[in-house]
């Protein structure tokens, strides 16, 4: 058995400077999902644990673990909602506290020094960092009470082969991204997503201890929307068209542009309830969707939150050279698209919230 797991899977990092591009200046959208959750871990927390269960000894730590954490404040955001809710429920009862242990884990490549630094002096609990991919085992068996993990799973270990193949139906010659509406395509992603879920629950279901929480927040779409359908699928489009015009002008190849596609699915809401099902390690608790406001913003705003999730990709593909030319023709075009951002028949992508407990071994 792969105890730690090697990372050999693609990874693709978030912008993590500290400038106008980075993902921590640029997380609102992920903070309005985090912040929109907290209640219902407040409620899953104080329905689902069993303080008086030994499991829960004030002796022994209760050990929290954020999973895909990056560097940005979110991740800080969501240990605090978890631990603030624990302590609720053991202030309730009128038990003794025990210690909390907060374990940040993302692949080697993410920068655990700023993340540190961002921790509050005054903390409530202990930090580790614990490098590597949630595909694979991070942790022994059976030590984690509350897994959380937030805008990380929409992630991919790898870009289906399929779709790079020029010789396969899949081939996704005309998109970056997997916009639903070519089935060979879909299909391709999905079976990847399919394989990454199963490992991760897998995973997960030999670390968390009985009785444990898991609690993810991911992109979604309701059953039966495309994504090329949505702000966000045009969103996509428009970074696309912005490569096709580079390559017109000779910036950069044709072929390359017609290889690159981002390692993400967008699944439906009855894609996930399915795959949890099939995987059979967890009981849905619930799941459904975030109730949170379409984010209105300024072209410069929109641009900058695009670029924090894509640039990371774009470099990797075409180099670094591109980098400031491909986001100044984005943020040029983008009021081409505006009013249809802004268009509610156009705001279907949604932020879904699953949380799971894990059955009796």
């Amino acid at each position: 058995m792969d105890m730690v797991g090697n990372d050999l899977l693609e990874v693709h990092p978030m912008n993590g400077r500290e400038a106008p591009s980075s993902y921590s200046q640029n997380s609102l959208y992920q903070k309005r999902a985090v912040d929109a959750v907290k209640e219902r871990i407040y409620e899953a927390i104080s329905n689902e644990f069993d303080i008086k269960n030994k499991i829960f000894d004030p002796s022994t730590p209760f050990r929290v673990a954020d999973l895909g954490c990056f560097i940005g404040p979110i991740t800080l955001f969501a240990a605090e909602n978890i631990i603030g809710a624990v302590e609720s429920k053991y202030n309730a009862k009128q038990q003794e506290l025990p210690e909390f242990q907060v374990l940040f884990s993302d692949h080697f490549h993410n920068d655990f020094n700023a993340l540190f630094k961002s921790l509050p002096p005054s903390g409530n609990y202990f930090a580790a960092g614990v490098p590597g991919s949630f595909h694979n085992r991070l942790f022994p068996k059976s030590t984690i009470n509350f897994v959380h993990t937030s805008n990380a799973l929409n992630w991919l270990s790898k870009v289906p082969e399929e779709i790079k193949d020029r010789n396969s139906p899949a081939w996704n010659k005309d998109r970056i991204y997997c916009s639903g509406d070519n089935k060979e395509v879909a299909g391709a992603y999905y079976a990847q997503f399919k394989s990454d879920i199963n490992d991760f629950l897998n995973a997960r279901a030999q670390e968390i201890a009985e009785g444990g929480l898991l609690c993810i927040i991911i992109d979604g779409l309701p059953n039966g929307v495309k994504l090329c359908e949505t702000g966000l699928g045009m969103l996509q489009d428009l970074l696309g068209s912005c490569l096709k015009d580079l390559a017109k002008e000779g910036v950069i190849d044709q072929e390359r542009v017609e290889s690159i596609n981002f390692p993400t699915y967008i699944p439906t809401i009855g894609e996930l309830e399915d795959l949890i099902e099939q995987n059979n390690n967890f009981c849905i608790l619930s799941l459904g969707a975030l109730h949170t406001l379409p984010l209105l913003a300024s072209k410069e705003t929109i641009a900058a939150i695009v670029g924090a999730v894509a640039e990371g990709v774009m470099k990797e593909h075409f180099g670094d050279e591109i980098i400031k030319k491909l986001f100044d023709l984005f943020l040029n075009k983008l009021p081409g698209i505006r009013h249809s951002l802004e268009d509610e028949k156009y705001q279907k992508n949604i932020e879904i919230c699953i949380m799971l407990k894990l059955k009796s071994k």
